[in-house]
């Protein structure tokens, strides 16, 4: 192996350009020439590809999004459009791909190395945490700081006028976003698809609140819950059937994904940068770079993307416990 190639692929998560700058610093230590890939996938299409060194990557580690851009491609879905990304990639006689990016990023990157042989191994790069084979991944503890730090200031306003906030968080098809900010931030409630809490717990919990002598609460909705349709509708629901509360609700939408990572997300793409150049150097491929138990653990592509991170129940009761 003499050359490999990095890029971002899928929605941007605070890190990525931190895990981008170990690769390709990695890479330079052992001697490997390394190059970066521009819009994803769609890049290695469009032969969006140039060397870098490590200078390359200066000044980058503290900032968010992804300086490689990113893109969905539905061109790289077409075996036709694969067989174009993989001469782009032999013409500059690349050897491996290292891709950063969630589970739509592994499947394509499952799906090359299947038809071409062509070793590659993925970083995790999603908010959700919502993939098998790590505790962590990119981006998600700097989401989690970036949405207590929101939740904080709408408990100002809920607590000066005496509302009910419903704060909808990212969390299409996990909760761990919800589940953690909840907690950090003090929620009455916290509602995630993981656990079919029902409309008639919610409005028991909400009755409770007041009645102990809250005069304001909060409650932290991902995305995928499914107690209503949306949650304008959970809201206008819970107005309905408790008077007495002056509900108002904020969906923080994509200011979770912005913004400069945490150290700890430095630290943990900076981590597997490296092990991902040092994986491929020891002949490994078709697997995804992860955490666990604080060391740095190969899962194949294959189990990362069928795979599903579980929730902490143990972190439930304590939501239960806590919000009394």
């Amino acid at each position: 192996m003499k050359r490999i190639a990095v890029l971002t692929s899928g929605g941007d998560a605070p890190g990525m350009n931190a895990a981008l700058r170990a690769v390709v610093r990695t890479s330079v230590f052992y001697g490997y020439e390394c190059f970066v890939v521009y819009h994803g996938y769609q890049g290695l299409i469009d032969d969006e590809i140039k060397s870098a060194n490590a200078r390359s990557v200066n000044n980058i580690i503290n900032k968010g999004g992804t300086i490689l851009k990113s893109a969905r491609s539905l061109e790289f879905r077409t075996p036709e459009g694969r067989q174009k990304a993989y001469a782009n990639i032999k013409k500059r006689e690349i050897d491996a791909l290292v891709v950063i990016g969630g589970d739509g990023s592994f499947t394509g990157a499952l799906i090359f190395q299947n038809e071409f042989n062509f070793p590659v191994i993925g970083i995790p790069g999603t908010i959700d945490n919502d993939i098998s084979g790590t505790q962590y991944t990119l981006g998600y503890d700097t989401a989690l700081n970036t949405v207590v730090e929101v939740i904080d200031k709408i408990r100002d306003t809920a607590s000066s006028h005496n509302r009910l906030f419903f704060v909808e968080v990212m969390g299409r098809d996990a909760g761990h976003i919800a589940l953690n900010t909840g907690i950090g931030a003090g929620a009455e409630e916290i509602l995630i698809p993981e656990e079919d809490r029902g409309l008639g717990k919610l409005l028991e919990s909400l009755k409770h609140s007041e009645k102990s002598g809250k005069s304001s609460s909060i409650v932290v909705v991902a995305e995928g819950d499914k107690t209503g349709k949306n949650v304008f509708e959970l809201a206008a629901y819970v107005e309905q059937n408790l008077p007495y509360y002056e509900v108002r609700v904020s969906v923080l939408g994509h200011m979770q994904r912005g913004g400069s990572p945490s150290c700890f997300d430095r630290v943990l793409a900076s981590r597997m940068g490296v092990h991902a150049v040092e994986s491929l150097r020891e002949g490994k491929s078709k697997a995804m770079v992860g955490i666990l138990n604080d060391k740095m653990e190969l899962t194949p592509l294959e189990e990362a993307i069928k795979g599903k991170s579980k929730i902490n129940s143990n972190l439930l009761r304590v939501t239960d416990i806590l919000s009394i």
